[in-house]
């Protein structure tokens, strides 16, 4: 087949505006509003302050074992953005249970996980964290079959390294732009070499302390870490237990207080001594009932973040914190008992085993 002058330079231009055509399209596709901000499309994941619910998958009004009033479906949808979690052997299957899958099983853990990635594919520009509590030391090659089986491997980051400062961490828009939009940290047993996507926690990320029953004992000291504590990405716990039959549980009657703006105890005077200790806000911000509030720890997330918050209709509580700490404990207090009464009675758990992180 002949060609002649003008087909070879036809071709030729077409080659030449390949790759810029290419690039065009790939710019365009780019993401230009991450997890609800245009400003945060630039932003490291190290440099952005996300809202987190505690126990995510204990989701209840009756019973002292639950942290949450809605699911984790409800929780994405007005905002949340990690989502921690409590992981259990149950007879070869992964549960997501409160110290006792008799005393409160969430369900499996890959159930949770195809919710996650059922709203992840219904908003393609949210970057989503999860933190497993890995309660039974189960090595990460028992999670991975379940990852696999949720379908949410393939927008999981894997960083190829075990160990990130809070600054190397790419940008949101990048996550968003590649896919990789899932970043999942085990608090023990990670191992990047056989499940890459499966990142340690405290060699990324410092902890306060948690359980606290004090509201004036939030603060921004180290509680637990295995790196560098000055560059690390670093997380608060902040919900507020009171001591109910020896242990703590938490206290919903104090959730407005604990999760305001300001004031004595609250999630937004505790990130402000974080900024004066550590030069930076955290990054990630737990609490317990996040929709007490009406919105307020968002609020703080993006005054931590600098950007301008913006209010939306969230869910509603469905405890009263108007009523006494000590009548809001009795309505949790006797649903627990008649749930957990035949447990006690049939296996012996006592109270005193309790661990209500």
């Amino acid at each position: 087949m002949l060609f002649s002058a003008k087909n070879i330079v036809q071709v030729a231009a077409a080659l030449v505006l390949l790759p810029l055509n290419a690039r065009a399209a790939s710019i365009s596709q780019r993401a230009t509003v991450c997890n609800g901000y245009s400003e945060l499309c630039d932003r490291s994941l190290g440099n952005v302050t996300f809202v987190g619910t505690h126990d995510s998958y204990a989701v209840g009004v009756d019973n002292l074992a639950t942290n949450q009033d809605y699911d984790i479906t409800q929780q994405l949808t007005d905002g949340v953005r990690m989502l921690q979690s409590q992981a259990h052997n149950n007879s070869g299957t992964i549960e997501l249970c409160h110290t006792s899958c008799g005393l409160e099983d969430g369900g499996s853990l890959q159930d949770y996980l195809t919710k996650v990635k059922t709203w992840m594919d219904s908003n393609p520009n949210e970057v989503v964290v999860l933190l497993i509590v890995n309660i039974d030391d189960l090595p990460a090659t028992e999670y991975a079959p379940v990852f696999e089986a949720a379908n949410v491997t393939s927008i999981s980051y894997q960083p190829g390294v075990s160990n990130m400062t809070a600054s190397s961490w790419p940008t949101l828009g990048s996550l968003i732009d590649n896919g990789t939009r899932l970043v999942t940290f085990l608090d023990n047993s990670a191992d990047i070499s056989t499940v890459p996507y499966l990142l340690d926690e405290f060699s990324n990320i410092w902890e306060t302390a948690y359980d606290l029953t004090d509201q004036n004992a939030f603060d921004c000291t180290v509680n637990r870490s295995n790196g560098d504590t000055s560059t690390q990405m670093f997380l608060i716990n902040h919900f507020l237990d009171q001591v109910i039959l020896g242990e703590p549980v938490p206290d919903s009657a104090q959730a407005n207080i604990t999760n305001a703006v300001s004031g004595t105890g609250s999630l937004g005077a505790q990130v402000s001594t974080c900024e004066s200790v550590m030069g930076r806000p955290p990054n990630f911000m737990l609490v317990d009932f996040y929709e007490y509030g009406n919105g307020s720890v968002f609020e703080v997330a993006a005054a931590a973040n600098g950007v301008t918050y913006t209010a939306k209709a969230i869910a509603t509580p469905k405890t009263s914190s108007s009523s006494s700490s000590s009548n809001d404990a009795r309505t949790r207090l006797d649903g627990s008992l008649l749930q957990i009464a035949p447990l006690l009675v049939s296996s012996g758990i006592l109270f005193g085993a309790w661990t209500f992180f």
